[in-house]
């Protein structure tokens, strides 16, 4: 036997079928090689000439060498910065069992609520957090992060103006304490929606101006100084002004709750809620507001039902698809958001509880209180009176920069030598002594405070009208799992209810949920990465300089732009920055007039969102029975309007699945008429290697990191969704207020970190490094085979809506189930309840087109786990067969009744016209490996008519949801 010497090759566990079954494939495609197969599915006149240029593939171990070195250049200072970025100490329990889990990382945004209980629960008690902190009545299941929390809330009410003010009222004041990333955010999102933002003090604000419609309040405020905003609120409610206020939830352990003072809207980022700071993210935004504006809060909220039994069960509730039955009238472009990091801060509630925060805020408070009494002994002026974690001090920056930097401490300098010194969980009272010292050593004095003495006496003492008396987080969920055990049981109990990648495949067409591989997740726990605060100075993050150098340039390699914008933190975020970049070089060649966004009917409903934020008209174009873009009324469009035509968005391939022959032509089209092309990235992993955006004719793409290029999807975020540009668009990339970064003429900032979720771009590196060029290329090729695979072996028992003219499909396609609702009454939504029981999640639900599923099995399914869904579908088929024979009956059969729980089948009570058998294990292997869902359906209707969105009762579980009536 001969000896193989060569390295391990990543790609051969990445992609799931071997040389062996990619053979039986191509035969039962009847396509002649995997290389033929390519050559009838995209178009030639797209293809890409030459292979990418990408450094060669590594192996595992010889990456995650080469990644600890690139770490290494990282710099980890102690920060006190603050400005919304905190130390934070992540239990242990929650980072082995929750980040570092697969069972919770790679799970989908939970639409199927009966495989979701478990991170459904998770992010109530998130919500609940948020509302008992902020003293507000509802709370979302997290957003982007506090810039983004902030604009949401200042677009929401906008929208919510009555009266004169509707007519006049253009203007939203935000306090010049706000956090300075914050406000750049802000102004970036109200510019294209007509909103004046107006920086100032809050002090001398006129509320009777009628312009204004808005205030935004930051507490405690970005010098750390503390009030009580009662009077201003209540000012501005009488004279018909909305109040925001941006909070701190560990403050609020001990503060009076925004809500409490009347605030209409609260939001900030639970980063601190042990969430490490990453360089920025990603990191949980948090948005609470009353009750009046449940129908209007953005992002996604998780509320309570009962499933067909009459059981408590959780759902997402009222606007779980809202962009895609608003679309241009939706009231945000969020899509999904932070769920994974909701999930760790909501979890760090629970294992810490009411007592546990307190403490931890008290300690806080009180390393403050002790530096700044030792500061004023040795005669420091500190500006703060009342504060919680943060204090400013007067002194001469040059000097005590220079020694702070010797100790490796970083501290806020801003202009006007006065410094910001902030304090976190991380800290104790030797820290306190080192910030003395480092005073004293840079100012020629001696520090003659004891620390460890005077803490013996410091209590927290607050202004009584500032100081919480309210109760908060009592629900038992908050007290009872304080223990390792017991924490570490609970976590596993709700990780339990949910299916994920680690129990089969989940075939969300436009969603990618490809293999996040162990090696690529290893480096985002590393304290090099996670321990560095976003606005530390750049020569202490040169391990990130490189990562962000090299994966620009891989990006641009791979989408044939010329640069590359790492800003945005979600698709969503990249759309909007893609569309905001086309709107800056728009206004700097005086073409401030071109507004108009074309979009085709088929396109994600975040596209003309977005479109609208981004300050567009959004004009719609049809597409053809074929489901392409109408190359006819595309044209008649851009013609008639020539003058003022901003874009064209589009999917390529498209939402179809098809490779559209005309796209170069489309692209044309739009250049002639002034317009630039902006391409939706969503579907990227069937171009990789084989065409790009570049190639096509694009102007803008933005990028899927958490699809195409392996970061996890966590139950609904992080994600990031980098923008490429072409030459002409590079000056104008986004920018960044404190740390520089973007073009020369780049648009304000569009996150509230200069890189987004920097920590998180790890995973994608590592990706590209050890797959390599030709890696990347074949995962595009298996993942458009394992398309046409599961197409073909379906299409005689389905029809197939949609293929190219060869009769491919691209890496995704559309069954019809539309006739199943005239032939046996079984709609979309029972065949996606039905998979739930032969233990797979549904593929993605009448989208593009209603009464649809659209499959996507992305190129890291093995044959053998393509066969097992395809026999769960045909055995389907067989069912709905028996329906229209007449065999079942129409309202009492296994699909209407699904999912079928361990529960209901042993319960004594059994009146179905079906054997209990055919229910649950519909498939002799099912008898011996089970995924059981953990509720039986849920009633979407009964939930947003008694919305509940906060932690029920322990005894509803047992008797009903009549007690959370």
């Amino acid at each position: 036997m001969t000896i193989n010497f060569d390295r391990e090759v990543f790609a051969h566990r990445h992609n799931g079928p071997n040389q062996e079954s990619i053979k039986n494939m191509l035969e039962v495609i009847k396509a002649d090689s995997l290389d033929k197969l390519i050559d009838e599915t995209i178009p030639e006149g797209i293809r890409l000439q030459k292979p990418l240029d990408l450094p060669k593939a590594l192996s595992e171990t010889e990456f995650l060498s080469e990644f600890k070195k690139l770490a290494e250049k990282n710099k980890i200072y102690k920060s006190f910065i603050g400005m919304g970025y905190y130390d934070t100490l992540m239990p242990n329990v929650i980072k082995r069992n929750i980040l570092e889990n697969p069972g919770w990382y790679t799970a989908y945004t939970p639409y199927q609520a009966e495989i979701a209980q478990g991170r459904l629960e998770a992010l109530i008690n998130f919500q609940t957090t948020v509302s008992d902190l902020t003293g507000m009545e509802l709370a979302n299941a997290s957003l982007l992060d506090e810039g983004t929390a902030a604009s949401e809330a200042m677009s929401m009410l906008y929208g919510q103006r009555k009266g004169k003010k509707r007519k006049e009222a253009d203007v939203f004041f935000v306090s010049e304490l706000c956090h300075p990333q914050t406000i750049e955010v802000l102004q970036t999102r109200a510019e294209p929606i007509g909103v004046e933002i107006q920086v100032g003090n809050h002090k001398e604000l006129d509320v009777t101006d009628p312009r204004l419609f808005g205030i935004l309040l930051q507490y405690p405020a970005s010098d750390g100084s503390v009030e009580d905003y009662t009077n201003i609120i209540a000012a501005a409610h009488d004279n018909d002004v909305f109040a925001v206020v941006a909070a701190d939830l560990l403050s609020l352990t001990l503060l009076k709750a925004p809500g409490e003072m009347g605030a209409d809207v609260v939001v900030g980022s639970s980063q601190r809620f042990g969430v490490p700071m990453g360089y920025g993210g990603p990191h949980a935004a948090f948005f609470a507001t009353q009750e009046k504006f449940q129908r209007k809060i953005p992002g996604r909220i998780i509320g309570v039902t009962q499933d067909a039994e009459g059981k408590p069960a959780y759902r997402m509730a009222l606007q779980t698809r809202e962009q895609h039955i608003r679309r241009e009238k939706a009231t945000s472009n969020i899509c999904t958001a932070q769920v994974l990091l909701g999930v760790i801060a909501g979890m760090y509630a629970v294992y810490h509880g009411p007592e546990g925060l307190k403490k931890i805020a008290s300690k806080v408070h009180g390393l403050t209180k002790l530096t700044k009494a030792g500061l004023e002994k040795m005669g420091v002026t500190v500006e703060t009176d009342v504060f919680f974690d943060t204090i400013t001090v007067e002194a001469e920056i040059a000097k005590v920069r220079k020694i702070a930097e010797e100790h490796e401490v970083n501290f806020r300098y801003r202009d006007d030598n006065r410094i910001g010194i902030s304090f976190d969980e991380a800290k104790n009272l030797e820290d306190a002594e080192l910030i003395l010292n480092i005073f004293a050593k840079a100012l020629g004095k001696n520090n003659e405070f004891d620390v460890y003495s005077e803490a013996n006496t410091t209590t927290v003492e607050l202004p009584e009208e500032l100081t919480r008396t309210s109760d908060y987080l009592d629900h038992p969920v908050f007290n009872l799992y304080h223990s390792e055990h017991e924490m570490l049981r609970y976590m596993k109990r709700l990780e339990n209810k949910d299916l994920s990648l680690v129990h089969s495949m989940i075939s969300l067409g436009s969603c990618t949920m490809k293999l996040n591989a162990t090696a690529e997740m290893i480096p985002v726990t590393w304290p090099e990465f996670g321990q560095i605060h976003p606005f530390a100075p750049r020569e202490q993050a040169k391990g990130y300089t490189q990562l962000f150098d090299e994966l620009n340039d891989w990006l641009c390699e791979i989408t044939g732009f010329a640069g590359m914008s790492l800003q945005p933190n979600s698709g969503a975020q990249g759309e909007y920055a893609g569309l905001m970049t086309i709107r800056a070089y728009h206004n700097s060649n005086g073409d401030n007039h071109r507004n108009v966004g074309l979009i085709p009917s088929s396109a994600h409903g975040t596209n003309p969102a977005s479109a609208v934020m981004a300050g567009m008209d959004v004009v719609v174009v049809d597409t053809d029975d074929y489901g392409n873009i109408s190359y006819e009324d595309l044209e008649a469009k851009a013609e008639k309007y020539s003058d003022r035509l901003a874009a064209l968005m589009i999917t390529y391939p498209s939402t179809h699945g098809v490779f559209e022959h005309k796209v170069k032509d489309f692209c044309e089209i739009i250049h002639k008429h002034g317009g630039q092309v902006y391409m939706d990235g969503a579907n990227m992993n069937a171009q990789v290697g084989l065409t790009s955006p570049g190639e096509i004719g694009a102007d803008v793409c933005h990028l899927n990191l958490h699809k195409t290029f392996c970061i996890p999807h966590g139950g609904g975020g992080p994600g990031v969704g980098p923008i490429g540009v072409a030459k002409h668009l590079v000056p104008f990339l986004p920018s960044h207020s404190v740390i520089k970064t973007g073009g020369e003429k780049g648009v304000t900032a569009v996150s509230a970190a200069p890189w987004g979720s920097a920590s998180i771009l790890t995973i994608s590196h590592a990706y590209i490094r050890m797959m390599g060029g030709n890696g990347l290329t074949d995962a595009t090729k298996i993942a458009i085979l394992n398309a046409n695979y599961l197409k073909d072996r379906l299409k005689d028992h389905y029809e197939i809506l949609y293929t190219g003219k060869t009769g491919r499909s691209a890496h995704e396609f559309i069954v019809d189930l539309r006739p199943f609702k005239q032939s046996a009454g079984v709609e979309s939504v029972d065949i996606a309840k039905r998979l739930m029981d032969y233990g797979f999640h549904a593929p993605t639900m009448s989208f593009p087109v209603p009464g649809t599923l659209m499959i996507e099995p992305t190129e890291s399914e093995s044959q053998e786990e393509l066969d097992r869904f395809c026999e769960a579908m045909i055995f389907i088929r067989k069912e709905i067969q028996e329906i229209e024979d007449g065999i079942s009956d129409k309202e009492d059969n296994v699909l209407k009744h699904a999912p079928h729980t361990q529960r209901v089948m042993i319960s004594d009570k059994w009146d179905r016209s079906y054997p209990r058998e055919k229910g649950a294990f519909p498939l002799e292997e099912l008898k011996f490996e089970k995924f059981w869902p953990a509720v039986s359906r849920v009633d979407d209707a009964y939930g947003d008519r008694n919305l509940v969105c906060s932690c029920i009762p322990m005894e509803a579980y047992e008797e009903g949801i009549e007690v959370v009536e």
